[in-house]
């Protein structure tokens, strides 16, 4: 049976580092599948236990020549232990601990080459600024073999000292015979330093005009791209803000109910069925359902919403969510692993561990891209021996390093996992969870939206509707038909006293009660001989409907069942009870509409009632009387016809068809098994949450698109001007330091592009 596991990679640089270390494990005896990640620097890896083990997997990726962490062993979940809700939290500083490394380390080593690379681009420029200043520089020369010399000794610390990294990992690239953007620096900056050293030390073997001096070329290549890289590292920090706010909120501290008080303790303590105590202000320790009390809680960071949720006795509370005014008792029903905000932690850190479409064939034209800047390099080098005018030689190195330095990867790699990163993070902040990252790039794509009806687009319970009372007030009558109601299991039957309990309404006894299936029900209430059901039992019972026919006709209009309510032989009343429409569902389909897509309504209602909803709605097409099979196979149909299907739907009987449509989107109020089935999940009931997760997903593919474009384009664009294409016509000759600048900012560009989708907000249109 194989296993996952998540090992830290560090010492990725590019796309050529992750098809590298991929490659390597990959070609381990007993991995099965590995899918590697640069900016949350992790290898997710499916192995055999028996035929290889972790160790052995993270030795891999050190030979290859990065850094590998392989992460602690969970402990069993006890009373007494650190149960498993914690292992997010222990990933997550061990990353941050990780990239706070890192960071630290780089800017120790760019402090280290500043401090040795301006005073040498003062010696190496000086005898141009010299020369500006006129009167003012006479008698000082920065020029001669003295300071050639000093120009090497300051280049020697900054390349072999500052630019180890380079040296190190780029030679480890191409003795696995797998260039990266390491080699490309390690080529440029070492031919740069090792020309200078020979020009310095043995000028008559060179042709004429030719030994020019390079260290300072050597020294800011290693420089800027330390600096691009430190500003790159602090970007990225910020785009894996979203998990770490998500463990944060987790509090510390829980008021445990004893027999002797409340006791506090430790939140990771609480077990299932001990009952909490809960101030105003405070947040939620573990999930649970209120016993007593109530109040209004912030569920914001679960589901989006910004209003505060009533809760009372029988509602359930979400773990980590804030209490507001009131003071309440809740049961702890899931701790550890098992609360809902361990369950978005996983599915966030799943989904930005994963690899888009669009990703892998990135990678893939990453593994062949820095052999053929190699190739090209050569090719320039030599041309311009052939071609170049004298001093043929200086032209040939200046323009081979400028190819080097100018086509570095790094954006490359960066361009999808960036984007991924912070559009799962912001859909997570709006109640929004994408259980895989390749399903960002599938919601992007989809041109047809099927929603289920029960549930999705109504309440998914029965509610009173209509009333409309003749003779007497609407009050009177409520309570008059729940007296009836309320010892029946029927769900008509509890609607209507629902409906009665939630306005207050005090209920009469009632006896003699006489339940006829299928017709209705009779009882006597103080005094009055009460009957409550359907058309055909006002006949039998010879109470005349003719006051009714308009409102009831209304309802049958709107696909409702009127209810009739007669007392003493006369009518008093028409009810219906239906599943009420979700206020937001209308907004919601028109926003899907804006979108540009299409939207099916699928049901396994009758027909009447399903086109009344599609009416209110503003469906124009509706399936209707459909199993859960056919909603499957409707689902088939579609896409056969060559749509790509987006099904959003919250029941069990919601599953197949979930995972039959290119995206399943779930309801999170809906059943464990719909959530479980769907790739995408709305922590929210409202259905605006469905336009906002295709709008975010194809903001986040264009993103992702701008900066493949750029990284791309950026770095092909500027090859020729490199290599000297354009020298004849212009005399443009891109420096190597100007080179190694441009890349940087490659890489900062894209980073920060991906970051701006932080800013996303749930009404933005794509």
């Amino acid at each position: 049976m194989t296993q996952t596991i998540r090992i830290g990679v560090t010492g990725m640089t590019c796309a050529s580092c992750v098809g590298r270390v991929e490659r390597v494990i990959a070609a381990l005896p007993g991995v099965t599948a590995a899918s590697v990640n640069l900016s949350t620097e992790a290898a997710d890896v499916q192995y055999l236990p028996d035929l290889v083990s972790p160790e052995r997997i993270a030795e891999a990726i050190r030979k290859a020549g990065y850094a590998a962490v392989v992460p602690e062993p969970e402990p069993e979940p006890s009373a007494a232990s650190r149960p498993q809700e914690a292992a997010a939290e222990a990933r997550e500083d061990q990353t941050q601990a990780r990239q706070a490394q890192a960071l630290a380390g780089l800017r120790r080593d760019l402090l280290f080459a500043a401090v040795f690379t301006l005073p040498l681009l003062l010696i190496s420029m000086g005898p141009m600024l010299l020369h500006g200043l006129g009167g003012m520089g006479h008698g000082l020369s920065l020029s001669g073999p003295i300071w050639g010399w000093v120009q090497c000794l300051l280049t020697t610390p900054v390349l072999l000292w500052a630019g180890r990294r380079f040296l190190r990992s780029g030679w480890a690239e191409l003795r696995h015979l797998a260039p990266g953007m390491n080699s490309l620096v390690m080529i440029g900056s070492a031919a740069a330093y090792l020309y200078s050293v020979a020009a310095l030390t043995l000028p008559g073997r060179f042709p004429a005009g030719t030994a020019n001096l390079y260290f300072e070329a050597a020294a800011v290549i290693v420089t800027l791209i330390l600096l691009g890289r430190y500003l790159e590292a602090l970007a990225k920090g910020r785009t894996s803000d979203a998990i770490r706010r998500l463990v944060r909120l987790q509090p510390q501290r829980a008021r445990v109910v004893r027999p002797e008080g409340e006791v506090e303790v430790a939140a990771a303590a609480v077990l299932p069925g001990e009952l909490i105590a809960v101030r105003p202000g405070e947040r939620i320790p573990v999930d649970g359902t209120v016993t007593e009390g109530g109040s209004h809680v912030d569920e914001s960071m679960i589901s989006g919403e910004p209003l505060p949720v009533r809760k009372g006795p029988g509602d359930t509370v979400v773990g980590a969510t804030v209490n507001q005014t009131g003071a309440f008792r809740y049961r702890a029903t899931r701790v550890g692993a098992d609360m809902v905000l361990a369950q978005i932690v996983r599915l966030v850190e799943d989904a930005q561990a994963g690899k888009l479409p669009i990703q892998r064939v990135a990678d893939r034209v990453a593994a062949v891209f820095v052999p053929l800047v190699m190739a090209a390099a050569l090719v320039t080098f030599l041309g311009w021996l052939w071609l170049g005018p004298a001093p043929a030689l200086s032209f040939a190195f200046v323009a081979a390093v400028s190819v080097l330095l100018i086509a570095c990867p790094c954006a490359m790699g960066l361009a999808t996992p960036t984007a991924i990163l912070v559009g799962t993070g912001r859909g997570a902040a709006l109640g929004i969870l994408f259980r895989r990252g390749a399903a960002l790039e599938t919601l992007a794509r989809v041109d047809q939206v099927v929603l289920d009806k029960t549930g999705t687009l109504t309440e998914g319970r029965p509610a009173l509707t209509d009333l409309h009372a003749f003779g007497c007030r609407n009050d009177e009558a409520l309570a008059l038909a729940a007296a009836g109601e309320q010892h029946s299991e029927h769900p008509i039957g509890a609607a209507i006293v629902t409906a009665a309990r939630g306005r207050g309404l005090a209920l009469a006894a009632a006896t003699e009660l006489e339940a006829v299936p299928g017709f209705g029900i009779q009882a006597l209430i103080e005094g009055r001989r009460v009957a409550i059901g359907a058309a055909r039992f006002m006949d039998r019972l010879g109470v005349s409907l003719a006051a009714a026919d308009e409102p009831a006709a209304r309802l049958a209009a709107d696909g409702k069942s009127p209810v009739y309510l007669a007392a003493d032989g006369q009518l008093l009343a028409v009810l219906a009870v239906a599943d009420p429409i979700k206020p937001g569902s209308r907004a919601a389909v028109e926003r899907l509409q804006g979108l540009g897509l299409t939207v099916t309504m699928l049901t396994g209602d009758g027909r009447r009632t399903a086109e009344a909803v599609a009416r209110q709605v503003g469906i124009a097409r509706l399936v209707a009387e459909v199993l859960p099979a056919d909603k499957a196979a409707e689902v088939r149909r579609l896409q056969a016809a060559g749509q790509r299907v987006a099904f959003v739907g919250d029941g069990i009987n919601d599953a197949p068809a979930l995972a039959a449509a290119d995206v399943g989107i779930a309801m999170g109020t809906g059943t464990e098994i719909a959530v479980a089935a769907g790739e995408v999940v709305l922590m929210t009931g409202d259905l605006t949450a469905v336009a906002a997760a295709i709008a975010l997903a194809r903001r986040t593919l264009r993103t992702i698109r701008l900066n493949f474009f750029w990284a791309y384009a950026y770095n092909v664009a500027l090859i020729p001007l490199a290599a000297g294409v354009f020298y004849p016509l212009t005399g443009w000759l891109l420096n190597p330091m100007i080179a190694a600048a441009a890349m940087s900012v490659s890489s900062l560009f894209v980073v920060t592009n991906s970051l701006r989708l932080r800013g996303f907000e749930a009404g933005e249109s794509s």
